[in-house]
């Protein structure tokens, strides 16, 4: 959707959205390229015992006429909710596109989570048919009973009692299905938020989300596609970010895809998966580049291709942001948005559009600003909180039956996204902090990313998360949970050098008067530091 320019401020004033009024996403990322290139290779799936499978959107598109037959056939109706308990794969493509096509909902959910958090969303979501694993089915035993609108369930691993087998059933099935004609309002997916504050909510999307990220996807990707370009993430295609980031994105404009399953993240395998086929294009959360950056010169041990590394979900961090030019010879791309408004600002080194600490400016299409309690745009250097004006493309529908939760998520048309910022006066956007983050400690507002990112800087800190703790004379202060590098022992004395490292890069206000030495942050499937969790241990 970007125009061919290579200037920010005429990719803005030229920039329209071409959103057409019928509009369907399985169609778009599937049947056209079938139709017109069936055996262009859709997705590299590389299994679990090493062999690589391409999958060709010819395969996409028979499969999922398939398993739209089926799910019609079982009495799955339109915009009703099927759900997706799936790893990177075929499979989690071939359910995606057929539940477009259908009119359906798909509501994917990580294959991480636990009885309890898949009860509440299958339940919350008022699920009628699940496409999952073994694994899956497993969890489902255990809660089923209470999932009363649930009568679908196919596994990708066969049948089971009360199961039917997700291939078996493909290939009773005709091949020829005719996608429901929708408009680009129309509910498509629902994509629970994070939940690091109370109960998740279902962010209920449109069709049209996929094509509001276009936009978002072009920039950081620097003009994606490019001749020879291919996506990989790490993140889980459950989540916003693997899920409208990568795969959609990569399907609708004919970008082979890797698809594979770490069992858990490792960051010289994640190298070689990346040198073995070839990635041109990734996109991976902050934690995981942090984890990345454990490998010395990866360069030397891999024969990466690297074109674009993007990152988002949480702040990068100078940190970060040195390594990639520095280990991998490239700009590490910031972007920034959330379930309900994602992929709304951005950096861009190829078109100048690139600051240490910034997440970035504004992606074409999208109003973005930094506003005060009553909804007024701060001054340049304020602080206030990061809101989306409305309407927007990418923009969520609602909250599924939580009409009240839905407006209270605006002042006005300014969507808000709960979390701290300040625009600078080159038009950059700095992100501090969820609301619920943000430490006051002696009259001061305090952003953990500042302080995490300082701590990163020492040489014996791996990961890092930053809360306030209750304090009777500064409200709060600041406590840092640390995650030490291999081989360094936790100390007294060190956590002593730590909190000094940081007062003397920082502040005396903002230094951690705590440092706690951890295993593991607890973590959302996401990426995101749970921080209410940490101070739940306070």
């Amino acid at each position: 959707m970007l125009p061919p320019l290579r200037d920010y401020d005429a990719f803005v004033r030229d920039f329209r959205w071409q959103v057409p009024a019928r509009y369907n996403i399985g169609t778009d990322v599937c049947t056209r390229w079938a139709l017109a290139e069936p055996d262009r290779v859709a997705i590299l799936w590389k299994k679990p015992d090493g062999r690589v499978e391409p999958v060709t959107y010819g395969r996409l598109e028979d499969a999922s006429n398939r398993l739209a037959n089926v799910l019609v056939a079982k009495g799955v109706k339109r915009g009703d909710r099927v759900a997706l308990v799936l790893a990177q794969g075929a499979a989690a493509a071939i359910a995606h596109i057929a539940i477009y096509k259908m009119g359906a909902i798909a509501v994917p959910l990580a294959a991480l989570f636990g009885i309890d958090a898949l009860a509440f969303r299958l339940a919350n979501a008022g699920v009628r048919a699940l496409i999952t694993n073994a694994e899956g089915v497993a969890k489902l035993a255990q809660i089923r009973d209470g999932l009363g609108e649930l009568s679908v369930v196919l596994s990708v691993d066969g049948a089971a009692d009360g199961v039917d087998s997700f291939y078996g059933s493909l290939e009773q099935a005709s091949g020829a299905f005719t996608a429901v004609d929708t408009a680009a309002d129309d509910p498509a997916m629902m994509i629970y938020t994070s939940g690091t504050t109370g109960q998740p909510k279902g962010a209920l999307h449109g069709h049209r989300v996929l094509l509001g990220h276009l936009p978002g996807v072009e920039m950081p990707h620097e003009f994606f596609p490019q001749a020879g370009d291919r996506m990989w993430t790490p993140a889980d295609w459950a989540w916003a970010g693997g899920l409208l980031n990568v795969l959609l994105p990569s399907l609708h404009f004919g970008v082979p895809v890797v698809a594979h399953k770490f069992e858990k993240f490792d960051a010289d395998e994640a190298f070689a998966l990346m040198a073995e086929l070839e990635v041109r294009n990734s996109f991976v959360p902050p934690t995981a580049l942090r984890m990345l950056r454990s490998i010395d010169d990866p360069r030397a041990r891999h024969r990466l291709v690297l074109r674009t590394l993007a990152s988002g979900g949480e702040a990068l961090g100078t940190p970060t942001y040195d390594w990639g030019r520095a280990a991998l010879g490239l700009t590490i791309n910031e972007f920034y948005g959330q379930t309900e408004c994602n992929l709304v600002l951005a950096s861009s080194a190829a078109i100048g559009v690139s600051k240490a600490g910034a997440i970035g400016k504004p992606v074409p299409g999208h109003t973005v600003g930094v506003i005060r309690d009553d909804g007024s745009l701060c001054a340049a250097g304020e602080r206030g909180q990061i809101a989306v004006q409305r309407p927007d493309p990418v923009m969520f529908l609602e909250y599924w039956g939580r009409p009240e939760a839905t407006r209270d998520k605006f002042i006005g048309d300014w969507m808000l996204t709960g979390d701290q910022g300040l625009r600078d006066e080159e038009g950059y956007v700095h992100f501090f902090g969820r609301d619920d983050d943000v430490i006051t400690s002696a009259g001061y507002r305090i952003g953990p990313g500042e302080i995490e990112d300082t701590l990163l800087k020492h040489p014996a800190v791996s990961l890092a998360a930053a809360v306030g703790k209750p304090d009777e004379l500064r409200t709060e202060i600041v406590k840092a949970f640390i995650v030490l590098k291999d081989g360094v022992e936790p100390s007294p004395d060190l956590a002593y050098h730590i909190r000094d490292f940081v007062r003397t890069r920082m502040s005396a206000h903002s230094y951690p008067r705590e440092v706690e030495f951890i295993d593991e942050l607890p973590m959302t499937t996401t990426g995101k530091i749970i921080r209410r969790l940490l101070r739940d241990r306070l």
